[in-house]
């Protein structure tokens, strides 16, 4: 009996100090922030500290307080803007930034194999011309709407959202459950180009003029295939409620990592650290 308990505490001993699994490089990701319409001082620090939570990655700011349409964000008229990341997050609101130039040199990095995350109202930035009628893919137009996989053109009211998951066995979406928003805003799908492959939808109970209720439905959650770059995207995230919710960040953190091709249980932190 005493040599039985003399071994496990042995075994205990060694156990308590075997060196625990050497954790990844973090990620360098790039989150870009500011412009109209959202709370993005605020939010800014939610994303950067939830991902960080999350995941061995160590997200670094470019940030403007600007609350225009224009923001004059410092990426602009530089293609190497995200030179040392290994993946840029997009979310900014800069509705009117059109100027085919600007957009090219923001797309730069994405064109050279650097993965992007794309969040709310970044699907309504960078767009040439009227959103509202389909752009043909491959042109100038379009630019904007082939890296992202989506083009859309406006929101209706800030109304829960009830999200269905589409792909439950995809890995980015998988253990994610269905849950229902506060108040958000549902981005509409002008077109779905055939590079997008949806995660999931959303649908919102919207009041009509004549005063008649109307369910109307959109994917809000998708992947897409920009050349040899994988994107990751969500419009949802209007309100830091929902910037907020532990299932928003496991999201984002998830399809972080997977435009990385790094969703593995070696970049994924413990549950318990969040």
């Amino acid at each position: 009996m005493q040599r039985r308990t003399l071994f496990t505490v042995l075994l205990f001993a060694l156990a308590i100090t075997a060196p625990a699994a050497e954790a990844p490089k973090p990620l360098r990701a790039l989150l870009i922030t500011g412009g109209c319409c959202h709370e993005y001082a605020k939010q800014k620090d939610i994303l950067k500290n939830g991902i960080e939570a999350r995941a061995h990655v160590v997200v670094e700011q470019i940030h403007t307080d600007d609350k225009s349409t224009k923001p004059p964000l410092a990426i602009y008229g530089n293609a190497d803007y995200a030179k040392g990341y290994d993946v840029v997050i997009h979310d900014e609101c800069s509705a009117d930034i059109s100027d085919p130039k600007v957009i090219a040199a923001v797309l730069a990095p994405h064109r050279q194999g650097i993965p992007g995350v794309n969040l709310h109202c970044a699907m309504h930035s960078y767009r040439v011309g009227n959103a509202n009628t389909k752009a043909t893919n491959g042109t100038e137009r379009s630019a904007w709407f082939d890296y992202l996989g989506i083009q859309s053109s406006s929101h209706g009211p800030q109304e829960p959202i009830a999200i269905s998951v589409e792909d439950k066995e995809n890995p980015i979406s998988k253990g994610i459950v269905d849950w229902t928003t506060g108040r958000e805003e549902l981005y509409n799908n002008v077109q779905v180009l055939p590079t997008a492959k949806a995660l999931a939808r959303g649908k919102q109970t919207v009041k009509q003029r004549d005063g008649t209720m109307k369910d109307v439905e959109s994917v809000v959650v998708w992947l897409n295939q920009y050349g040899q770059t994988r994107v990751f995207n969500t419009t949802i995230g209007h309100n830091s409620a929902t910037v907020s919710d532990a299932r928003y960040l496991d999201l984002v953190t998830r399809g972080l990592l997977w435009s990385c091709g790094k969703l593995s249980q070696d970049y994924l932190k413990p549950a318990e650290t969040k």
